[in-house]
């Protein structure tokens, strides 16, 4: 094997082309700035890229958290940038959609406005009119929809007559 088939293997993908920036961005504040660290390049060292405000303040990087458990179906998702009234949750077909929408207001680094909308698809095992959201005073939103209880098969029995030989 020839050592140049090697050289994008050890490097990653596009290893050429280290000035195309960003390559991943993991956190889904809204609108918030970007910092430094979030633009940087890809590394040769890719499990030794961690961000440290996003190893230790997990909970708090605006990502979405799904749960699909065995008793209900859990969507929690960071929207501390909005206000409730500014925040939508509705069930359109099989579909959780959340909708998130602030006008331009003022921030510490100038104007902005923030807008989202979010889908998650209900499993099959759950109604739709049993879906409830809640708001935690952190603005951490929380959806839960849970699942129909499962009914076991009905037991079907039957005696079988023993025939005897003679």
């Amino acid at each position: 094997m020839a050592l140049s088939a090697l050289v994008p293997a050890l490097l990653g993908r596009d290893w050429w082309d280290t000035w195309d920036y960003p390559t991943r961005i993991m956190d889904q504040f809204f609108a918030d700035p970007l910092l430094e660290e979030d633009l940087l390049p890809p590394s040769i060292f890719r499990g030794f890229l961690l961000r440290p405000r996003t190893q230790t303040n997990i909970a708090a990087s605006g990502q979405s958290e799904v749960k699909n458990e065995e008793k209900q179906f859990q969507v929690a998702l960071n929207v501390s940038q909005f206000k409730p009234e500014e925040i939508e949750v509705k069930v359109v077909d099989n579909y959780v959609v959340i909708h998130g929408k602030h006008e331009e207001k003022s921030d510490e680094h100038g104007f902005v406005s923030r807008e989202f909308t979010r889908r998650y698809m209900l499993p099959h095992n759950c109604e739709s009119a049993t879906v409830t959201s809640s708001l935690s005073p952190d603005g951490v939103l929380t959806i839960n929809a849970p699942k129909k209880a499962i009914e076991p098969p009905p037991t079907q029995e039957r005696q079988i007559p023993i025939a005897q030989e003679k």
